[in-house]
């Protein structure tokens, strides 16, 4: 599909090709799942086309409420037009709710409400593991600037509000996701990456019983079965709540 455009970067989940507009990018997202760090693959066909288009609607959301993100428009099912950004090599999650590794590396147990946002910080680096990493660290590094993390944490918190109430109005809650940042031409920091289930963790409000329902790459990770369909439901309740495309 991209032949002809020079791969830039291939990713996990994503390729990234060169454009014809030199401060543009083609992501075109691949039918991959991984997790713990891709010693754990398989492929599901139709999740790339579900992760690009979930992922457009959300920024474009994020874009109405003036977040600053790389996405332009989608080029197909497929494949977004988004702006060259030099990316910056850090993982920022922030967690509404505990669940995964803050339950395993903490005595907080999963399912608790947290009375704050949490942020926690991963160095993005697959040789280490993506260790959690301190604000000291990312300064003793030089990874950036003590000004430039504190927008990213207040830009994260303004994603979460924005994210959390739009995915309440089609009865999902937001226990946590990921997000990564980069720095454009001009050198503003913009959102970057995707907003998907895949780094996202999404349960469903729906359900009459207690047990939770996960509608994100938990149903990969836990061998609970059913992406496809659970992504497909998350696309659905979207564009049931927005114009479809």
């Amino acid at each position: 599909m991209n032949n002809k455009f020079e791969l830039i970067y291939e990713g996990k989940a994503k390729k990234v090709f060169a454009h014809h507009d030199v401060d543009k990018v083609k992501i075109e997202f691949k039918d991959d799942a991984t997790a713990f760090n891709a010693l754990k693959k398989e492929k599901f066909e139709g999740k790339g086309k579900l992760n690009c288009l979930i992922s457009a609607r959300i920024f474009e959301i994020l874009i109405k409420k003036n977040i600053p993100t790389h996405f332009i428009e989608l080029e197909n099912e497929i494949t977004m037009i988004a702006k060259k950004i030099k990316v910056i090599p850090l993982e920022i999650v922030l967690r509404n709710t505990a669940y995964g590794s803050l339950c395993r590396q903490t005595t907080i147990k999963p399912g608790t409400f947290l009375p704050k946002p949490l942020i926690d910080i991963y160095l993005k680096n697959d040789e280490l593991n993506d260790p959690l990493i301190t604000k000291d660290r990312i300064e003793l590094m030089n990874i950036l600037s003590s000004d430039d993390l504190e927008l990213i944490i207040n830009l994260t918190l303004k994603i979460n509000e924005i994210l959390k109430s739009f995915f309440k109005n089609i009865q999902l809650q937001l226990v946590d996701f990921k997000l990564e940042f980069g720095y454009d031409f001009r050198n503003n920091i913009l959102l970057g990456d995707e907003i998907s289930p895949d780094n996202c963790r999404l349960w469903d409000l729906k359900p009459k019983t207690d047990t939770i329902v996960s509608l994100d790459k938990d149903r990969f990770r836990n061998d609970l079965g059913g992406l496809i369909e659970a992504y497909s439901e998350i696309h659905r309740r979207i564009n049931d709540f927005l114009e479809p495309y």
